[in-house]
């Protein structure tokens, strides 16, 4: 049996969400066509569909360790988010893309602690490897504190993301023609306050509530 938890939550929205959607499911039935592609962390914490109040079908989302964007390798490995990237974009045709990273990011501290020689998982250690070419150099640098790394770590590991989804041609094409937006985005968890990133600045700024 499921557990109880689920069980539960199922029929709440059987008894509630579902009643004020029945028309909105029976039109998903048909097929999706969301807008915005979510790159989110798989950390329980951070919910892009909580965080932007999106009803079922407005968002695509896929979420993993750290919220990474691996590089383009045309192989034939197995790259769950390239291949969710790629539906997204020449499938669905999405129009935006976000990037979007978190505070506490467990993803992010185990990449720290592998740079420590600390052991963090036998997948997870060389999937936060990703992150080296923008830790590293925040490793070396006297100038950041030691308890800033983890947040900097963070809000480089988005625009490091936001990189290589450049790498991908479908990509690449889409946004050069304009089809394409690509944004990143920072949500703090315990403030509750998402933080977008502005490319005139380079910088993370707060979204402020009306």
């Amino acid at each position: 049996m499921p557990p109880d938890a689920l069980l539960n939550g199922y029929r709440r929205f059987r008894d509630g969400r579902l009643e004020e959607e029945k028309a909105r499911y029976r039109e998903l039935a048909k097929g999706q066509a969301p807008e915005t592609m979510i790159i989110a962390c798989a950390d329980s914490r951070v919910d892009p569909a909580t965080i932007f109040s999106a009803a079922p079908g407005e968002l695509f989302v896929v979420r993993n360790v750290a919220a990474l964007v691996p590089p383009h390798q045309p192989d034939a490995g197995y790259h769950g988010t390239s291949a969710a990237l790629e539906f997204a974009v020449t499938g669905i045709r999405v129009r935006n893309i976000v990037v979007m990273g978190h505070g506490q990011c467990g993803g992010v501290a185990a990449s720290l602690a592998g740079a420590a020689r600390r052991p963090t998982g036998m997948f997870i250690g060389p999937w936060v490897e990703l992150l080296a070419p923008v830790r590293n150099p925040i490793l070396e640098d006297p100038s950041v504190a030691m308890e800033d790394r983890q947040r900097l770590l963070e809000w480089r590991g988005i625009q490091y993301s936001i990189e290589n989804l450049r790498t991908f041609p479908f990509v690449r094409a889409a946004e050069k023609c304009g089809e394409l937006n690509i944004y990143g985005a920072w949500f703090s968890i315990g403030e509750a306050k998402l933080f977008w990133f502005e490319d005139a600045t380079g910088s993370f700024a707060p979204v402020e509530p009306d």
